[in-house]
Formats: C-alpha cells, structure tokens, sequence
C-alpha cells in the first residue's frame, strides 16, 4: 500500500505543477526549460513503476474489498473504457472530437477511473482509481481556470474529420488489443473474464 502510495504521490504531485504555476515558474527560472524536462520526467517514470509495482503487489498480498461491485457494472466498464481510449487517441488528433472535449486526455483519465470503479470494489483498485479522477478533476478546473486569466491559451484549430476518424480508429485498435490481450498480459486479469475483477 504504501509503495502506491509513495508512486501517486510522486506522478501525481509532479504532474499537478501545472496547478500549482508559480512554483513551476520557479523551478523553471531555477533549472531552465531542458533540466527541468529532464527532472519532471525522472520523477514522472519513477512514480509511475511505483505505482504500478505497488498496485501489484498490494492486490497480490490481498486488498481487502471495499464494496462489491454489480455484475453490469464490469459490462459497463468495457462499454466506457471504449470512449477512454478514443478521447485518448483525440488528444493527439485535431478533430471534432478534441474540439468537444476540450482537454479530451483528462476526460479519458476519468473514464478510465469511473470504468474501473464500476468494475472493482478492492481497496487498491479503488484507492488508485479515485486519486487519479480527483486530480484530473482539480487540473480540469485549474486549467478553466489558467485560461479565464490569459495565463493558458486555448488551442485554436480547425477541426477535420479525418482526425476524428483517426482518432476513432486508433482508439479502437488498442481498445480491443487491450480487451484481448494487453491487460490480461500488463494487470493479470482478462476484462472479458466474468466474475473478475478488471
């Protein structure tokens, strides 16, 4: 648990920089734009594999469950972990899609998140998940934010089609990737497989 805790803290913290802008402003003046690059995602990375090592081991050693989840909560999450991984995919592609959501990469952070809530009821899974939801929430807010007093600027473009069709595309080639095999492989559990846990 605490190893997890210990990788939110530090992927989590270095990310929520960009909420707290005067200390990354101070840092950047300290460092300079390519150290500071360099450092952010050192801490990053290493946050990360202790997250992931830490989740691991914390189910491995049996998270205690918090709550039982519904049987249609796990047909829920697949359905929702569709969209996570085209707003993923938008992100990166100047569609229609991107334009909607706006800040399409923290939607899919929260999709993700409620998906597998819906889906697990350990406390590991339900720990990791909601750490993640609520600081996609409070970055969410803090970029309203950010832009409403000119020190973020909105990404204007104008949006095609085919980058939506992209975005969609790719979204699903992983998604079904994942659903066959990637998260069987990376997690050790099939999202297919009923009564499971994602």
């Amino acid at each position: 648990m605490l190893l997890m805790v210990l990788g939110l803290v530090l992927f989590l913290g270095v990310h929520s920089l960009q909420i707290a802008w005067p200390l990354r402003a101070r840092l950047l003046a300290r460092f300079g734009a390519g150290p500071y690059r360099a450092l952010y995602s050192l801490v990053a990375v290493i946050g990360l594999v202790l997250t992931a090592v830490g989740y691991a081991v914390w189910r491995f050693e049996g998270a205690p469950l918090i709550y039982r989840p519904p049987i249609w909560g796990q047909h829920l999450a697949l359905l929702l972990m569709w969209f996570a991984f085209v707003a993923l995919a938008a992100a990166y592609a100047p569609g229609h899609i991107r334009k909607r959501l706006k800040h399409p990469m923290l939607v899919a952070v929260k999709i993700w998140a409620v998906a597998h809530l819906l889906a697990n009821g350990d406390a590991a899974t339900v720990t990791l998940c909601l750490a993640f939801l609520a600081w996609a929430v409070v970055d969410r807010i803090a970029v309203k934010r950010r832009e409403r007093a000119g020190r973020a600027s909105v990404a204007t473009f104008k949006p095609r089609w085919r980058a939506d069709a992209i975005a969609v595309s790719i979204g699903t080639i992983v998604y079904v990737l994942f659903v066959w095999k990637l998260h069987l492989w990376l997690i050790g559990v099939s999202p297919i497989a009923m009564g499971t846990a994602m």
